[in-house]
């Protein structure tokens, strides 16, 4: 699995970053888990054809006591197994991390 991971974080810093995520409503249902959404114009040209059947689409987050992990496997919501799961390309790699090093500013966390 490839992933982009932050640690060295404290406690009240996860803690922030959870409400944050929580506020923004991107909650899994599964604790410590988030699903931060793909921005649509960077669907590859499978997962906007599967928007419909299969979405949305989005990147998993999860959050522990003093790291967090972004899973660059872009996963269909609305289904399992289909051919638009795949890895992130570079574009949306480098925007999703963009992203959550720009909410962690936002928040005053300096990881």
């Amino acid at each position: 699995m490839r992933w982009y991971v932050v640690d060295d974080l404290s406690a009240g810093e996860t803690a922030r970053l959870a409400q944050a995520l929580r506020d923004m409503e991107f909650s899994s249902g599964v604790d410590s888990l988030y699903w931060l959404p793909v921005p649509e114009n960077l669907l590859s040209p499978v997962q906007r054809k599967h928007a419909v059947d299969c979405g949305p689409h989005a990147l998993g987050l999860e959050l522990e006591e003093h790291s967090l992990r972004l899973e660059l496997l872009v996963r269909a919501r609305g289904r399992l197994r289909c051919d638009c799961v795949h890895y992130a390309g570079p574009e949306l790699r480098a925007r999703m991390i963009a992203y959550l090093d720009q909410l962690m500013a936002d928040l005053q966390i300096s990881a």
